[in-house]
C-alpha cells in the first residue's frame, strides 16, 4: 500500500532529525498512553532532567508531544504533563533505523525472557515476493494501529525488521 493512500506524508528535516534519537522515541512511547511530566520523564529514564527537558522540548517543537495545562506540584511547583500526538506513525519515513533498534534495545534490556518474543527468518524472495511481504506486514500494523487503545490492556510494543541478510550473500 502507498503511504499516501493511508494519509502519510514525508517528514520535514526538523520532524526527522527529532525522531532520529532513540531517547527521543522511548520518550514518545512513555507518553503514548499516560501523560508524563519532565520529572516523571527524567527518573524513570535515569537522566537528568535538564537534558530531558531538551528532548521533550524538541518533540513539542515539532509536534510530536504536545504540553497539556499546568498542574499543581509539591512546593509550588508546576509542572507540565506532555501527551504523545501519534504523529509519527503517519509520516512516510517514520522509521528511523538506527535509533529505533537502540530504543529496543534500551527498552527491553530489563524484560525477562519469559515476555519477550522475538522471531527471525531466512527467506529469498523476488522483488514481487518482497513488496508483498512489506506491504501486509504494513497492512497488519496500521490496523492494529487505528484501532482504540484498550484502557484496561496490557501495554505492548511490536518490533519488525525487514533487511537484506549480509550473513547470507
Amino acid at each position: 500500500m502507498d503511504p499516501s493512500e493511508l494519509g502519510r506524508r514525508p517528514a520535514t528535516d526538523a520532524e526527522a532529525k527529532a525522531l532520529a534519537s532513540s531517547l527521543r522515541l522511548r520518550i514518545l512511547r512513555m507518553c503514548l498512553d499516560e501523560p508524563m511530566t519532565n520529572a516523571q520523564l527524567a527518573e524513570r529514564l535515569g537522566r537528568p532532567p535538564a537534558s530531558v527537558l531538551h528532548h521533550v522540548r524538541t518533540l513539542t517543537a515539532t509536534g510530536f508531544l504536545e504540553a497539556l495545562p499546568v498542574q499543581e506540584g509539591p512546593r509550588g511547583s508546576r509542572p507540565v504533563p506532555y501527551r504523545a500526538t501519534r504523529k509519527s506513525w503517519m509520516l512516510e519515513d517514520h522509521r528511523s533505523s538506527r535509533p529505533m533498534i537502540e530504543a529496543f534495545l534500551e527498552t527491553t534490556s530489563d524484560v525477562g525472557e519469559e515476555d519477550l518474543s522475538v522471531s527471525r527468518l531466512g527467506l529469498r524472495l523476488d522483488a514481487a515476493g518482497h513488496a508483498d511481504l512489506v506491504r501486509r506486514l504494513d497492512e497488519v500494523l496500521n490496523e492494529f494501529a487505528a484501532r482504540s487503545p484498550d484502557p484496561h490492556g496490557r501495554p505492548w510494543s511490536v518490533f519488525v525488521a525487514i533487511h537484506p541478510d549480509p550473513d547470507r550473500d
